[in-house]
């Protein structure tokens, strides 16, 4: 493994408007009441708050009702919460932990019910998760809520695979990476939600042609690398090896300096490649046969929306987001709001 040396957090030079909702302040502060409500967090609020959740929301959901940007935060809240407790649990070999919980989300996701043990049931990463995925089922059409249903599962496989990499004593491909982290950046079901959000629906047909997942798949690259760029130092210093630069610079004995410069190239040419697909999806809803203007105008909002995402994520992880520039996350160690005994053993 390459050693950690110096280096910048390059400009992406995303070519992309920003707008960010009025209350977006307010929203992180409701969305940390609510972890707090929940008992997903019980000390060191102020520092939760400091990942600025409600500031991503805003900035992704800027043009959505108030009450969108905040389901949105307190889903943010939940998934941050999620993912660090899968990070204490493999720090503290306990992974045997994960697999009934995930399993309690699933099926209350597919069934409306939690058949799991007791202290499952009560949990408060379940308790919080079926209060969020009741408002948020209830606010989604059909065609976005079957969408949702099903990257969740997605999601949660993409972090067990997190997991067996950290312990494989082969490094993953970089193709093999790049695919899990589309969803293992939690993004899609929040991009579902967005879209709820916005009154918008893609037709089926559209969102599941290639044209369209090529589109999405190059906004999610663009989000998720530079994600791996920011939080570089933490992965690094605690042996995640799931990061898209320490990969570049294990497969091609890379010092990391480089390897950052290798993911800000790789980011330059998703753009394009977004850019390329969102110029050509009017020929693509010709050869659809999607003529209703509502429908067109749905699915070129859905595209503007992936432009927020890939701008909003950029700026909140420079200005508005202590989560990267924390000392003790940035040296490997947990943070002080995680609570090592929120999932207890089963």
């Amino acid at each position: 493994m390459a050693l950690l040396d110096s280096f910048t957090i390059p400009d992406f030079h995303l070519p992309f408007e920003s707008a960010k909702h009025p209350q977006s302040g307010r929203a992180n502060s409701e969305a940390t009441s609510w972890a707090l409500h929940h008992g997903l967090i019980t000390d060191a609020a102020e520092q939760f708050a400091g990942i600025g959740f409600g500031h991503l929301s805003g900035r992704v959901c800027h043009e959505a009702p108030y009450r969108h940007v905040v389901l949105l935060a307190e889903w943010m809240a939940w998934s941050f919460v999620l993912d660090d407790q899968h990070d204490h649990l493999i720090r503290a070999e306990r992974l045997e932990a994960w697999r009934p919980l995930t399993d309690a989300i699933t099926g209350y996701l597919a069934t409306g019910k939690i058949d799991s043990a007791p202290q499952l049931r009560r949990n408060p990463l379940v308790v919080g998760f079926i209060d969020l995925c009741d408002r948020i089922l209830a606010e989604m059409p059909p065609t976005v809520r079957e969408r949702y249903r099903a990257h969740i599962p997605l999601m949660l496989r993409s972090l067990d695979q997190e997991a067996a990499n950290r312990n494989a004593a082969q490094q993953p491909t970089i193709d093999d990476y790049v695919r899990m982290r589309r969803h293992s950046s939690q993004l899609l079901p929040m991009m579902d939600m967005v879209e709820a959000g916005l009154g918008v629906e893609v037709p089926p047909e559209v969102y599941n042609s290639s044209a369209f997942q090529d589109l999405m798949s190059s906004a999610l690259d663009v989000i998720s690398w530079g994600n791996d760029v920011f939080s570089l130092r933490k992965e690094f210093a605690c042996g995640d090896n799931n990061n898209l630069v320490s990969l570049l610079a294990w497969w091609n004995e890379w010092s990391l300096p480089e390897a950052v410069l290798a993911v800000q190239e790789r980011t330059r040419s998703r753009i394009e490649d977004f850019l390329t697909a969102a110029q050509g999806l009017p020929d693509v809803l010709d050869t659809l046969e999607v003529t209703d203007p509502s429908a067109r105008a749905g699915v070129a909002r859905c595209v503007k929306s992936y432009q927020d995402w890939m701008i909003g994520a950029d700026l909140w992880q420079r200005y508005e987001c202590t989560r990267y520039s924390d000392e003790r996350w940035v040296a490997g160690l947990e943070s002080t709001y995680t609570r090592p005994d929120l999932v207890p053993g089963i």
